[in-house]
Protein backbone atom coordinates (compact mmCIF):
# COMPACT_ATOMS: atom_id res chain seq x y z
CA UNK A 1 0.00 0.00 0.00
CA UNK A 2 1.04 3.38 -0.62
CA UNK A 3 2.33 4.85 2.41
CA UNK A 4 0.37 8.31 1.67
CA UNK A 5 -2.71 6.39 1.27
CA UNK A 6 -5.63 6.51 3.69
CA UNK A 7 -7.22 3.50 2.30
CA UNK A 8 -8.88 1.13 5.32
CA UNK A 9 -7.76 3.69 8.03
CA UNK A 10 -11.33 4.66 9.08
CA UNK A 11 -14.12 1.73 8.15
CA UNK A 12 -14.00 -1.44 10.58
CA UNK A 13 -15.48 -4.08 9.51
CA UNK A 14 -18.30 -5.56 11.44
CA UNK A 15 -18.40 -3.23 14.10
CA UNK A 16 -19.68 0.36 14.98
CA UNK A 17 -17.35 3.01 14.66
CA UNK A 18 -15.76 4.66 18.14
CA UNK A 19 -14.18 7.89 18.10
CA UNK A 20 -10.78 8.19 20.22
CA UNK A 21 -11.41 10.82 22.56
CA UNK A 22 -8.12 10.29 24.26
CA UNK A 23 -6.47 14.07 23.59
CA UNK A 24 -3.50 15.64 25.06
CA UNK A 25 -5.29 17.85 27.74
CA UNK A 26 -3.19 20.19 28.63
CA UNK A 27 -4.51 23.48 29.04
CA UNK A 28 -3.47 27.20 28.36
CA UNK A 29 -4.99 29.22 31.34
CA UNK A 30 -4.72 32.76 32.66
CA UNK A 31 -2.78 30.99 35.70
CA UNK A 32 -0.53 28.79 33.70
CA UNK A 33 -1.31 25.98 35.99
CA UNK A 34 -0.22 23.46 33.37
CA UNK A 35 2.64 25.09 32.59
CA UNK A 36 1.44 27.14 29.62
CA UNK A 37 0.18 30.19 30.47
CA UNK A 38 -2.05 33.00 28.33
CA UNK A 39 0.37 34.82 26.28
CA UNK A 40 -0.35 37.10 23.17
CA UNK A 41 1.81 35.63 20.33
CA UNK A 42 2.87 32.73 21.72
CA UNK A 43 0.94 29.93 20.20
CA UNK A 44 -0.21 29.10 17.09
CA UNK A 45 -3.19 27.65 16.24
CA UNK A 46 -3.34 24.54 13.61
CA UNK A 47 -7.19 24.77 12.16
CA UNK A 48 -7.84 23.10 8.92
CA UNK A 49 -10.89 24.58 6.96
CA UNK A 50 -12.40 21.62 5.64
CA UNK A 51 -12.47 19.52 9.25
CA UNK A 52 -15.93 20.11 11.40
CA UNK A 53 -13.85 20.30 14.63
CA UNK A 54 -11.35 22.86 13.46
CA UNK A 55 -13.91 25.19 11.96
CA UNK A 56 -14.82 25.68 15.53
CA UNK A 57 -12.12 27.31 16.98
CA UNK A 58 -11.68 29.45 13.74
CA UNK A 59 -15.08 30.73 14.33
CA UNK A 60 -14.70 31.61 18.05
CA UNK A 61 -11.26 32.84 17.64
CA UNK A 62 -13.10 35.39 14.91
CA UNK A 63 -16.16 35.48 17.24
CA UNK A 64 -13.99 36.83 20.23
CA UNK A 65 -11.33 38.67 18.27
CA UNK A 66 -8.25 37.10 19.05
CA UNK A 67 -6.50 37.01 16.21
CA UNK A 68 -4.31 38.71 16.80
CA UNK A 69 -3.22 37.37 20.01
CA UNK A 70 -3.15 33.57 18.60
CA UNK A 71 -2.09 33.41 14.96
CA UNK A 72 -3.77 30.83 12.77
CA UNK A 73 -2.34 27.71 10.57
CA UNK A 74 -4.74 26.29 8.01
CA UNK A 75 -3.36 23.25 6.38
CA UNK A 76 -4.85 22.14 3.24
CA UNK A 77 -8.23 19.46 2.76
CA UNK A 78 -6.51 16.58 2.38
CA UNK A 79 -3.75 14.03 4.25
CA UNK A 80 -2.15 10.82 4.63
CA UNK A 81 -2.22 8.43 7.06
CA UNK A 82 0.63 10.04 8.65
CA UNK A 83 -0.29 13.83 9.05
CA UNK A 84 -2.29 16.91 7.95
CA UNK A 85 -0.04 18.84 5.40
CA UNK A 86 0.92 23.14 4.84
CA UNK A 87 0.67 22.32 1.21
CA UNK A 88 -1.73 25.47 0.63
CA UNK A 89 1.36 27.61 2.07
CA UNK A 90 4.90 28.36 -0.24
CA UNK A 91 7.18 26.18 -0.26
CA UNK A 92 4.34 23.46 1.75
CA UNK A 93 5.90 24.83 5.05
CA UNK A 94 3.46 26.50 8.04
CA UNK A 95 5.44 30.34 7.70
CA UNK A 96 5.43 30.33 11.31
CA UNK A 97 6.50 26.97 12.02
CA UNK A 98 8.73 25.95 9.62
CA UNK A 99 6.74 22.27 9.48
CA UNK A 100 5.71 20.28 6.27
CA UNK A 101 3.93 18.47 8.58
CA UNK A 102 1.66 18.89 11.94
CA UNK A 103 2.91 15.71 13.00
CA UNK A 104 6.66 17.11 13.71
CA UNK A 105 4.91 19.50 16.41
CA UNK A 106 3.41 16.64 17.90
CA UNK A 107 6.90 14.49 18.15
CA UNK A 108 8.26 17.20 19.10
CA UNK A 109 6.29 17.38 22.26
CA UNK A 110 6.17 13.56 22.10
CA UNK A 111 8.68 11.39 19.68
CA UNK A 112 6.67 8.16 20.37
CA UNK A 113 2.94 9.70 19.66
CA UNK A 114 1.02 7.14 19.61
CA UNK A 115 -2.81 8.12 18.68
CA UNK A 116 -3.74 10.68 15.78
CA UNK A 117 -2.47 13.59 14.05
CA UNK A 118 -5.87 15.90 14.54
CA UNK A 119 -6.80 19.28 14.48
CA UNK A 120 -7.18 22.03 15.71
CA UNK A 121 -4.23 22.16 17.38
CA UNK A 122 -2.39 24.49 19.96
CA UNK A 123 1.43 24.73 18.75
CA UNK A 124 3.43 27.01 21.20
CA UNK A 125 5.66 28.77 18.97
CA UNK A 126 8.77 29.17 21.05
CA UNK A 127 9.27 25.13 21.31
CA UNK A 128 7.27 23.99 18.20
CA UNK A 129 5.58 21.37 20.69
CA UNK A 130 1.80 20.90 20.80
CA UNK A 131 0.47 21.99 24.08
CA UNK A 132 -3.12 20.30 23.54
CA UNK A 133 -5.26 19.08 20.69
CA UNK A 134 -8.35 18.53 23.05
CA UNK A 135 -10.80 20.50 20.77
CA UNK A 136 -14.12 20.64 22.91
CA UNK A 137 -11.93 22.12 25.86
CA UNK A 138 -9.93 24.90 23.51
CA UNK A 139 -13.01 27.20 22.48
CA UNK A 140 -13.98 27.11 26.12
CA UNK A 141 -10.79 28.04 26.89
CA UNK A 142 -11.02 30.83 24.82
CA UNK A 143 -14.10 32.38 26.29
CA UNK A 144 -13.06 32.06 29.43
CA UNK A 145 -9.31 32.18 30.40
CA UNK A 146 -8.47 34.89 26.62
CA UNK A 147 -10.76 37.47 28.23
CA UNK A 148 -8.29 39.95 28.58
CA UNK A 149 -7.58 40.25 24.89
CA UNK A 150 -11.38 39.81 23.71
CA UNK A 151 -12.12 42.13 21.04
CA UNK A 152 -14.49 45.20 22.58
CA UNK A 153 -18.37 44.17 21.92
CA UNK A 154 -17.12 40.14 22.01
CA UNK A 155 -20.07 37.98 22.61
CA UNK A 156 -20.56 36.18 25.50
CA UNK A 157 -20.28 31.83 24.25
CA UNK A 158 -20.13 30.09 27.11
CA UNK A 159 -21.86 32.83 29.89
CA UNK A 160 -21.92 30.99 33.27
CA UNK A 161 -25.73 31.29 34.29
CA UNK A 162 -26.41 29.12 30.77
CA UNK A 163 -23.16 26.82 31.16
CA UNK A 164 -25.64 24.13 32.79
CA UNK A 165 -28.07 23.61 30.03
CA UNK A 166 -24.62 24.64 26.99
CA UNK A 167 -23.52 21.12 28.45
CA UNK A 168 -26.39 19.61 28.72
CA UNK A 169 -26.90 20.16 24.84
CA UNK A 170 -23.74 19.77 23.57
CA UNK A 171 -23.67 16.15 25.30
CA UNK A 172 -26.47 15.11 22.77
CA UNK A 173 -25.39 17.41 19.77
CA UNK A 174 -22.09 15.65 20.41
CA UNK A 175 -22.66 12.26 20.46
CA UNK A 176 -25.66 12.10 18.49
CA UNK A 177 -25.09 15.34 15.44
CA UNK A 178 -21.58 16.02 15.77
CA UNK A 179 -20.42 12.26 15.87
CA UNK A 180 -23.32 10.91 14.71
CA UNK A 181 -22.80 11.35 11.42
CA UNK A 182 -19.50 9.83 11.23
CA UNK A 183 -21.09 6.79 13.03
CA UNK A 184 -23.13 6.43 10.06
CA UNK A 185 -20.50 6.90 7.45
CA UNK A 186 -17.89 4.95 9.25
CA UNK A 187 -20.31 1.78 10.32
CA UNK A 188 -18.88 -1.04 9.84
CA UNK A 189 -22.27 -3.57 9.57
CA UNK A 190 -25.53 -3.01 8.32
CA UNK A 191 -26.60 -3.10 12.09
CA UNK A 192 -24.30 -0.58 13.07
CA UNK A 193 -25.43 2.11 10.41
CA UNK A 194 -29.04 1.41 10.75
CA UNK A 195 -29.11 2.33 14.37
CA UNK A 196 -26.44 5.34 13.44
CA UNK A 197 -28.93 6.69 11.59
CA UNK A 198 -31.82 6.30 13.62
CA UNK A 199 -29.87 8.27 16.01
CA UNK A 200 -29.25 11.26 14.32
CA UNK A 201 -32.40 11.66 12.68
CA UNK A 202 -34.16 11.60 15.97
CA UNK A 203 -31.86 14.16 17.19
CA UNK A 204 -32.29 16.50 14.09
CA UNK A 205 -36.22 15.88 14.76
CA UNK A 206 -35.69 17.05 18.72
CA UNK A 207 -33.83 19.99 17.20
CA UNK A 208 -36.55 20.92 14.54
CA UNK A 209 -38.68 20.82 17.17
CA UNK A 210 -36.61 23.01 19.58
CA UNK A 211 -35.47 25.61 17.30
CA UNK A 212 -38.70 26.01 16.27
CA UNK A 213 -39.69 28.69 19.33
CA UNK A 214 -36.09 29.86 20.10
CA UNK A 215 -33.40 31.67 17.64
CA UNK A 216 -30.57 30.07 18.93
CA UNK A 217 -29.81 26.81 21.13
CA UNK A 218 -29.51 28.34 24.64
CA UNK A 219 -30.55 31.43 25.57
CA UNK A 220 -30.95 34.32 23.35
CA UNK A 221 -28.10 34.90 21.53
CA UNK A 222 -24.91 32.72 20.12
CA UNK A 223 -23.19 30.38 22.17
CA UNK A 224 -20.63 27.71 22.30
CA UNK A 225 -23.67 25.57 21.53
CA UNK A 226 -24.40 27.29 18.12
CA UNK A 227 -21.08 27.18 17.04
CA UNK A 228 -20.78 22.91 17.63
CA UNK A 229 -23.86 22.37 16.25
CA UNK A 230 -23.39 24.54 12.62
CA UNK A 231 -20.36 23.03 12.03
CA UNK A 232 -22.02 19.95 11.46
CA UNK A 233 -24.89 21.37 9.83
CA UNK A 234 -22.94 23.11 7.35
CA UNK A 235 -21.07 20.04 6.00
CA UNK A 236 -24.72 17.99 5.72
CA UNK A 237 -25.74 18.42 2.75
CA UNK A 238 -22.63 18.56 0.94
CA UNK A 239 -20.78 15.52 2.29
CA UNK A 240 -23.04 14.02 5.06
CA UNK A 241 -26.13 13.21 3.02
CA UNK A 242 -24.45 11.37 0.22
CA UNK A 243 -20.94 10.63 1.74
CA UNK A 244 -21.23 9.09 4.92
CA UNK A 245 -25.54 7.84 3.85
CA UNK A 246 -27.32 9.99 6.44
CA UNK A 247 -30.07 10.65 3.32
CA UNK A 248 -33.26 10.40 5.09
CA UNK A 249 -33.41 14.20 4.25
CA UNK A 250 -31.62 16.98 3.25
CA UNK A 251 -31.04 20.20 5.72
CA UNK A 252 -32.97 21.86 3.07
CA UNK A 253 -35.73 19.66 3.78
CA UNK A 254 -35.88 20.32 7.68
CA UNK A 255 -37.41 23.70 7.49
CA UNK A 256 -36.41 24.98 11.06
CA UNK A 257 -32.74 23.35 11.03
CA UNK A 258 -32.46 25.06 7.41
CA UNK A 259 -33.43 28.08 8.39
CA UNK A 260 -31.88 28.28 11.56
CA UNK A 261 -28.37 27.34 9.38
CA UNK A 262 -28.71 29.96 7.40
CA UNK A 263 -29.10 32.26 9.98
CA UNK A 264 -26.52 31.54 11.67
CA UNK A 265 -23.79 31.34 7.78
CA UNK A 266 -24.91 34.87 7.27
CA UNK A 267 -23.83 35.96 10.70
CA UNK A 268 -20.01 37.52 10.82
CA UNK A 269 -18.32 34.86 12.19
CA UNK A 270 -19.75 31.55 10.89
CA UNK A 271 -20.31 31.61 6.65
CA UNK A 272 -17.31 33.65 6.23
CA UNK A 273 -15.15 30.92 7.73
CA UNK A 274 -16.51 27.80 5.47
CA UNK A 275 -14.65 26.77 2.46
CA UNK A 276 -16.97 24.47 0.95
CA UNK A 277 -14.92 23.50 -1.57
CA UNK A 278 -11.98 22.31 1.29
CA UNK A 279 -14.78 21.15 3.03
CA UNK A 280 -15.72 18.43 0.24
CA UNK A 281 -12.49 17.24 -1.61
CA UNK A 282 -11.11 16.69 1.94
CA UNK A 283 -13.65 13.89 2.38
CA UNK A 284 -14.23 12.62 -1.07
CA UNK A 285 -10.79 12.64 -1.26
CA UNK A 286 -9.18 11.11 2.06
CA UNK A 287 -11.53 8.39 2.37
CA UNK A 288 -10.57 6.13 0.22
CA UNK A 289 -12.37 3.49 1.62
CA UNK A 290 -15.96 5.33 1.56
CA UNK A 291 -15.09 6.73 -1.61
CA UNK A 292 -12.32 4.65 -4.17
CA UNK A 293 -12.72 6.71 -6.50
CA UNK A 294 -11.59 10.23 -5.14
CA UNK A 295 -14.37 11.94 -7.48
CA UNK A 296 -15.33 14.68 -5.96
CA UNK A 297 -19.23 15.90 -6.44
CA UNK A 298 -20.36 18.99 -7.70
CA UNK A 299 -22.93 19.41 -6.19
CA UNK A 300 -25.69 20.55 -4.14
CA UNK A 301 -25.78 24.02 -5.46
CA UNK A 302 -24.90 26.95 -2.58
CA UNK A 303 -26.30 30.14 -3.61
CA UNK A 304 -29.23 29.36 -1.57
CA UNK A 305 -27.34 29.56 2.01
CA UNK A 306 -27.72 33.31 1.56
CA UNK A 307 -31.34 33.59 0.66
CA UNK A 308 -33.69 35.06 3.50
CA UNK A 309 -34.12 32.82 6.54
CA UNK A 310 -36.68 34.89 8.63
CA UNK A 311 -35.45 33.91 12.40
CA UNK A 312 -35.34 37.54 13.22
CA UNK A 313 -39.11 37.07 14.45
CA UNK A 314 -38.22 34.97 16.63
CA UNK A 315 -36.53 37.80 19.12
CA UNK A 316 -33.57 37.72 20.31
CA UNK A 317 -30.51 38.85 18.50
CA UNK A 318 -26.21 37.35 17.44
CA UNK A 319 -24.40 39.22 19.72
CA UNK A 320 -26.91 40.74 22.41
CA UNK A 321 -25.39 43.89 23.78
CA UNK A 322 -22.15 42.64 22.00
CA UNK A 323 -21.12 43.92 18.11
CA UNK A 324 -20.34 41.36 14.97
CA UNK A 325 -16.56 40.85 14.64
CA UNK A 326 -15.02 43.38 11.75
CA UNK A 327 -14.22 42.14 8.45
CA UNK A 328 -12.48 38.42 8.45
CA UNK A 329 -8.37 39.02 8.30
Amino acid sequence: MNEHSTKGAYVDSGKEFKRDTNYIETRITRDGADGFSVEPGRYRLIAARACPWANRSIIVRRLLGLENAISLGTPGPTHDKRSWTFDLDPGGKDPVLGIERLQEAYFKRDPGYPRGITVPAIVDVNTGEVVTNNFPQITLDFSTEWTEYHREGAPELYPEDLREEIDTVNRRVFTEINNGVYRCGFAGSQEAYEDAYDRLFTALDWLEERLSSQRYLVGDTITEADVRLFTTLVRFDPVYHGHFKCNRNKLTEMPVLWSYARDLFQTPGFGDTVDFDQIKKHYYVVHEDINPTGIVPKGPSLENWHSDHQRERLGGSPFGRGTPPSAAL
